[in-house]
Parts: C-alpha cells; structure tokens; sequence
C-alpha cells in the first residue's frame, strides 16, 4: 500500500507538471486553512494525511526543497475535513484546481474578548438547577483559552468521584507543567502552537504547555466549573465563597491562545481534539471579526462538534457599544452578552463637613484609609504642571472620559484622586493603581461645593467595600458588542446576557492581577470584566442543564436559556443600556435577556433546531456548493427546502427606510415550531404579544393545545407596517406563551429594524 501511495503521489506530480508555477519567496509564505472534500479522496490513500500530503507535492515547484509532508501544519479529522500547510501563493492557486479541494482561508490572528454571580442567578442548595442536576455532576466542559493553573484551589477535585469512563482526554506535559497535575476536576489539558509557530519561524514559546501565563484561562474555567473555595476575595473586595456555576462538572483545557499570538489553526486544532476526546460543552471566549460563515472557521468547526452533541457557548465581543459589531453571530451556538450584576466595590469619600459620597473603586493598596487629605479642584485635570503642584492633595477632577484623567494623575504621581465622571465605560477604569475612585454625576455637585465653600477642604477615603443588592441590576454593559450579526442577518443575536463586568475568577499566580504605582500585585484571584467572562457563566449554567436534562440537544438547552431569559432588572423595570444613555435596552444589546438558570430547567416548551435545519438555512443564503461543503463537512448538501426561517427562539425583521409612502406595506411571516417539554402533557398555551409602535403584531393560532409530552405545534407571527412615516432604527416588541397554569412563560423578542447588517 505504501508503494502504492508513493506511486499516486508520483503520478499526481506529472499531472500538475505542465501547471505554471511561480518561484516562491519566504515572504510570499503564509500558513492557509485547507477545506477538502472527504469523499473525494482516492481509495488508493490509507488515510487523510497521506492524501493530503500527494496533494500539495502536486503543487510544489522546482525551486521548493521543503517535503510536502512537512508543509502540513495539522490534519484536521473531527472539526473539519481537511489541513493547515504553509503555502505560496503560486502553490495555493496550484491547489485549488486540485481534486477535492472545496475552500481556504488565511491563517488569522484571534483576540480574546465568582463569589457572588452565583447568588445573583439566584442558584442554592435548596432548590432549582443545582440540586436537580447534582451541580452539573459529569458533565465535560472544554474550554478554549490561554491555558490553566492547576495549583489553583478553585480545580481541587474534593467530592469528586472517579473520571467519567468516557473521557477520551489526556493531560499533556510540558514546560512547567507534569502530566500529573490533572485530577478528577481538571481531568484533561493539551496545548496548540503549531499554526503559531509556522507563521514566525524566529517565535520562541517562553511556556510551551498547557499552564497558563496570563489568567484569562484560569478565570474562564473557575468561572464556568470551579470547585468551592472558601475566603475568596481581591485584596478584600468580593470577599466570599468561589465557585463556578457548574461546581461538579469536569473541565479539560485546550490552550490556543499565547502570550505570543493566537491563530485559526491552532483553534481548529483545539476543537478538533475537544471533539475526540468527548466534551459535552465547548466554552470560547474569543472570536473574529467581519468574516462570513464559510470563511469562519471557528463557526465552522462548531457546526461539527453540534451535529455530534455537543454544546457551544461563545462571546459576542468587546466592541460596543454600537450596532453591528458582534461576532460569533452563528446561528448553531450560543452567542453572550454582558451585563452588570447588583455588586459594587466602593470607596466612602468623608468630607471634612461630615458628609459621606460613595464612590467606585478597586484600589488594592494600603493603608485601606487616606486620613484628612487636603483637596484640589483642577477641572479636567489636563495641566501637568498644576497637577504637579498639587500632586500632594485630593485631585478632583471633571472627566467625561477617564482614560485621558487617569492617566494625566498617574503621571503627576499624585496621592489621590476623584473623577467625577459619566463615562459608560466606568466600571472598566474603577481599578486603579493609586488611591482614587469615580464619583457620579449626581454626587459631584456635594463635592465640588463643599470645596469652593471651605477654606481648608480636607477628605478621608476608605477603599475595599463591596455593597451588594445594589440597583438597577442587571443593566447591558457598555463594551458587550451588538447585533445584527452580519454573517447570518435572518438570526437575531446575542441570544443572551451573563454576568460579564467585574467577575471574581481564579488566576494565574504568575501573572499580575493589578499594580500599587510601580509595584505589581499578583494573588489567586482577580477582577476583570468582559464577554469573556459573561461566556463561561452560561458555559457553565448550559453544563448543568445538560446534566439534568441530558436528552436535550444543543439547540433545546439554547432556547431554555432565551425563553426564560429576564428582560426585567431588579426594580422590576425593563433592563437599561449603559451604552445608550441607561434607555430600555433593546434585544440587539441583550438577546432575549440575562439568563435565569431556575427557569431554563423547566421551559414548558422549546424551539428545537438540527442539523437539517442549520442546512435549510445555509442553502438560503446563497452559498456556492463548495461554500456549503466547507461549513457542513458533508460529500453532498440537500437543498430542496431552503428558508432563511430558522426555528429560532427569536424574530428579527429587516424594513427598508427608503420605501416611499406609495409602496405597499412592508409584512414579514415567520413560522415556528415548539416542543412540549413541561410536566403536564395535557396543556394549552396562549400567546400574549407585546406591539411593536408603528407595526401590526399577530400570530395564528392563538393558542396551541398538547395532548402529550414531547408533542409538537406550529404558529405563524406576522409584522406589518402600518404607516411609512419614518421610523427609528430599532423597535421591538415580544411574544409570549403562557400555559393554562400559569406555570410556564415562553418569552421570544421581536426585532423590527432599518439597520443593515455590515456586509460581509
């Protein structure tokens, strides 16, 4: 067979000999993704790599000395069919008139985007998804980052019984890193530099394993299944109990992200291997921009790892706050959001009149108390040389935007500082590296008259207070980035919000947590905000509902999550957008709403969605066959029933603002089906809309009767325009199932927009 092989490969050689082939340079070189078409390979080849191999030897010019084998990056056999090879860019036009050859795309950079969250999803002991899923007991959480610290408590594997019979995982050794430093909770780590490593010959990896250099890994694992860990807490702040949102669940690493860089190969290469070795859950907090679906190969490697189980939970993005900024919009996974919870760290400002203002903070330094401080207004803070003067004082300062402040202090080295400040972003800049905190508007005005009316204005500063139940919570953070998803439009998303801003999560001891001046902190535990870290909280809560529900597939724990999802805070009040002035935030910033782990255990009904359906999709958006190919891995795609309606626990509808009053009305139809999942197979729901201002909202019929558990029912919602006055660019409304009982409230959003998806 070998002999064979060679043979063919040889064979291949001769046919690609009369190709014109260009001499390639070094810096015409770049590592290339590979799609290939499996059934296309000749029974000749024993294998995949071997195939490939004679395919780019075909390719290979005269003055190429590198074996062909030795191109190839990796071999991919579970996420996608195909490879990753440095290639010219003669040799990659060689290779796509080969035989079976579907598409490519150029290796590119990726970015990355508790003690009491678990309170605030209300999740206890005594009732609700904890108990009814043993605390997510077995369930295997793979999560994609920048590796682990194993000596972390939050990865003990204390109560933990014997590694599920089915892992398949290994723990990898490495540079400071021994294969015996997995245990029964973090029963697996590898690590993926190859695609790195190619794309800069001269890169050295300062770690190469799987122990993480960073945090963000550490964080993003605690988070989603971190063991209990008692007296947790930042220099003080969000002192408490630690624990993930699925405590009992396994947890393997693949680090894709380095210190170094992070590249698509490296990832596709993690969740090929998160494939083989059998997680349930897959958890990224990363994702790349303004790519289409085919091109994604994070989007697409999903698809493979949900046609076999297994549940995707990925981040939206830092990039708000404006619209059309989120990634990972797939419509197979489960895209999140950030949104604040009701914690605040603190500092109380003393004034020397007796008067107390509570300010932002999360200065980690001593002393904890700044005692009888005289105080300086210098406006904006932009002098340097007043700054310098007075560096000794309290700086108060007006900012609308505080990096700028922030950093002028800093580099005045002065002792303390206040920033009176609306900035959205805020919460980002409250951990400060000298003493100070951020006042609010509405504060400062005590502030600022105190000191223009006293002759001697002194203040003391107390730091390292956390005030829980504070409102409105939650609210959507600025940074989480929104939709329309541009790769696929038709699918409305985020899907949901998470707990995202200031999350306490276990971190890298060797990796800085924060600074007092010059000094840099490092400790156990750290806070840091983002999607990232919203992502493995629903990672987590979507590992627990697997494990109580276990028969559900991906798409059903997905639509648990949404139709329960809150779109209310803790006022009662519809959820605010810190990004938009604190107006009712709308389900482009938030999805269906901050998920609430109780309910999604029992939904009443689902929208259920598979493979078949995701095909249907794809065949409706104009993709060529090869394009198809590449996302769904399959020799052939069936299109005979195409529809951009997607069984979607969501609507969005898209209106044109240039249609003149003489057109027809705008309608849009959607049909949906759902699953009777509820405790009583005899049921009936009726809908209850919520109108969209300027459209007329119905659905036919009214009401849906079940005679059975599981039994399914379709509906029809329709928009229609009433009037072609100009409208805003957003308007939404809902639509909502409520059992006869009462026990079961189906919420679904409903989007109608004249934003156009940025085109891809």
């Amino acid at each position: 067979m070998a002999l064979l092989e060679s043979f063919i490969g040889m064979l291949w050689m001769l046919l690609a000999a009369s190709a014109v082939r260009l001499a390639s340079t070094s810096a015409d070189v770049d590592t290339y993704i590979v799609h290939m078409d499996s059934a296309a390979m000749p029974s000749a080849f024993s294998g995949r790599r071997s195939w490939y191999a004679a395919t780019l030897a075909a390719t290979a010019d005269a003055s190429d000395a590198i074996p062909a084998d030795e191109k190839i990056v990796y071999v991919y056999d579970h996420a996608i069919h195909g490879f990753s090879a440095r290639l010219s860019s003669a040799q990659l036009e060689q290779l796509k008139k080969s035989h079976g050859f579907l598409s490519c795309s150029r290796d590119a950079p990726v970015k990355k985007d508790t003690t009491h969250t678990s309170d605030f999803l209300q999740l206890s002991a005594s009732a609700g998804l904890w108990p009814a899923s043993n605390y997510g007991e077995d369930v295997i959480i793979g999560v994609l980052d920048t590796g682990i610290w194993p000596e972390s408590a939050s990865f003990r594997d204390d109560g933990l019984t014997a590694v599920p019979s089915r892992w398949r995982g290994a723990c990898e050794q490495g540079t400071a890193f021994s294969s015996s430093a997995c245990n029964r909770k973090l029963i697996g780590a590898r690590s993926f530099n190859k695609g790195l490593l190619a794309s800069d010959p001269n890169l050295t990896i300062a770690v190469n394993s799987p122990r993480d250099t960073d945090g963000h890994g550490t964080h993003t694992s605690s988070t989603a299944g971190g063991n209990y860990v008692e007296g947790a807490s930042f220099f003080g702040y969000a002192s408490g109990v630690a624990r993930g949102m699925a405590p009992r669940a396994r947890l393997a690493m693949y680090k894709v992200l380095w210190d170094e860089g992070a590249v698509t190969s490296d990832i596709i290469a993690g969740i090929d291997q998160a494939i083989s070795d059998g997680v349930d859950v897959i958890s990224m907090s990363f994702g790349l921009d303004g790519v289409a679906l085919y091109e994604d190969p994070i989007a697409v490697a999903s698809f493979a790892a949900v046609q076999k189980g297994i549940f995707v939970s990925t981040s939206a993005g830092n990039e708000g706050p404006f619209l059309g900024f989120l990634h990972n919009g797939t419509p197979w996974v489960l895209t999140v959001g950030a949104g604040t919870v009701d914690r605040e760290f603190a500092a109380v400002i003393g004034l020397g009149d007796g008067t107390l203002v509570i300010g932002q903070s999360l200065y980690p330094g001593n002393p904890a108390t700044l005692k009888q401080m005289p105080m300086a207004f210098l406006g904006s803070c932009n002098n340097t040389t007043l700054l310098k003067k007075t560096r000794h004082k309290i700086v108060v300062c007006q900012a609308d935007e505080l990096g700028g402040a922030i950093q002028y202090l800093r580099y005045a080295k002065v002792d303390a500082g206040l920033f009176i400040s609306n900035d959205s972003f805020s919460q980002l800049y409250s951990q400060f590296s000298f003493p100070a905190a951020i006042i609010s508007p509405q504060d400062g005005p005590t502030i600022l008259n105190y000191i223009q009316t006293s002759s001697e204005p002194k203040a003391n500063i107390t730091f390292r207070l956390t005030v829980l139940g504070t409102k409105p919570a939650p609210t959507v953070a600025t940074y989480t980035s929104r939709g329309p998803s541009a790769s696929c439009p038709n699918v409305l998303k985020p899907d949901v919000v998470a707990p995202g801003s200031l999350i306490l999560a276990s971190w890298a001891q060797n990796s800085t947590v924060g600074r007092v001046g010059t000094h840099k902190l490092y400790g156990p535990f750290a806070i840091i905000s983002g999607t990232s870290m919203a992502c493995p909280h629903a990672s987590g809560v979507s590992a627990s509902l697997k494990a109580a529900r276990p028969g559900w597939s991906p798409a059903a724990i997905r639509s648990a999550l949404m139709t329960t999802a809150s779109h209310l805070d803790n006022t009662g009040a519809p959820i605010k957008d810190m990004g938009n002035g604190n107006k009712q935030a709308s389900p482009l910033a938030m999805g269906a709403g901050h998920i609430d782990p109780n309910r999604a255990l029992e939904p009443g009904l689902v929208y259920d969605a598979g493979t078949e359906d995701y095909v249907n999709l794809l065949c409706a958006m104009n993709f060529t066959s090869k394009q198809l190919k590449t996302i769904t891995g399959t020799a052939t795609v069936d299109c005979s029933n195409p529809t951009l309606d997607l069984n979607y626990p969501s609507f969005i509808a898209y209106f044109d603002p240039n249609e003149t009053s003489a057109s027809a009305p705008s309608v849009r139809q959607f049909r949906r089906t759902v699953t009777n999942v509820g405790d009583n197979p005899v049921a009936t729901y009726t809908a209850k809309l919520v109108d969209i201002k300027g459209f007329t909202v119905s659905v036919v019929p009214e009401k849906l009767s079940f005679k059975e558990k599981y039994q399914k029912q379709s509906f029809t919602l329709t928009l229609k325009e009433n009037t072609r006055e100009k409208k805003d660019a957003v308007r939404h409304g809902s639509l909502t199932w409520v059992d006869d009982k009462e026990k079961y409230v189906v919420r679904s959003p409903i989007v109608a927009t004249t934003v156009s998806p940025i085109s891809l």
